[in-house]
């Protein structure tokens, strides 16, 4: 059985700390130091300094500039970018604005807004490609649900919207909850 030479651990360890540099805020060596979303580059004097940043840096870059395009928050041109999350529409004036196109497809329901009554609940899909129902009015208002919205109002407390549940309706208040009664359905057997 073969013995690992130790030495040759620490000597790669000394190598990579004289090429990540000194930290600019005490002059103390910087090391590949791991956290809860990952590896960064810190100063090996914390916690004394604080001094951290990224590993890799994740920066935008124009792609292309849309021509004819206006940003609708400050008119500048809008350009097809890279960034951390991939391909993306945004406005070529950022940092001073900070528009990005929404890329989803968005389908607007009949129902209106139960929390606001300004606004529409839109058909949106998350990341993960599941469907929910938000609020098109957001960031204002926040209401969303996860579930296929029904027309009507809860029994219990009076909140405009319902949800369907399996075979069931449900109050779409998140406070409420409350499972309904069946409608009354008519048996016309002729």
């Amino acid at each position: 059985m073969s013995r690992i030479d130790h030495s040759l651990f620490n000597a790669s360890q000394h190598d990579m700390s004289d090429a990540l540099g000194t930290c600019p805020k005490c002059d103390g060596a910087l090391a590949i130091k791991h956290g809860k979303k990952g590896a960064f580059i810190g100063c090996t004097h914390y916690p004394e300094c604080d001094f951290a940043k990224p590993l890799h840096e994740h920066e935008e870059s124009v792609i292309k500039v849309i021509d004819g395009s206006v940003c609708p928050e400050c008119g500048a041109e809008l350009a097809i970018k890279k960034g951390r999350y991939g391909m993306f529409i945004g406005c070529t004036n950022f940092p001073a604005c900070h528009h990005i196109e929404s890329n989803k497809q968005q389908k607007e329901t009949r129902f209106d807004c139960p929390q606001c009554q300004l606004h529409h609940l839109v058909k949106r899909t998350n990341r993960y490609g599941k469907t929910f129902y938000a609020c098109d009015g957001y960031p204002k208002c926040k209401f969303a649900l996860n579930a296929e919205p029904l027309a009507g109002s809860c029994e219990a407390c009076g909140f405009k919207l319902l949800y369907k549940k399996g075979q069931k309706r449900v109050c779409a208040d998140k406070k409420c909850q409350h499972v309904q009664s069946e409608p009354a359905q008519t048996n016309d057997s002729n």
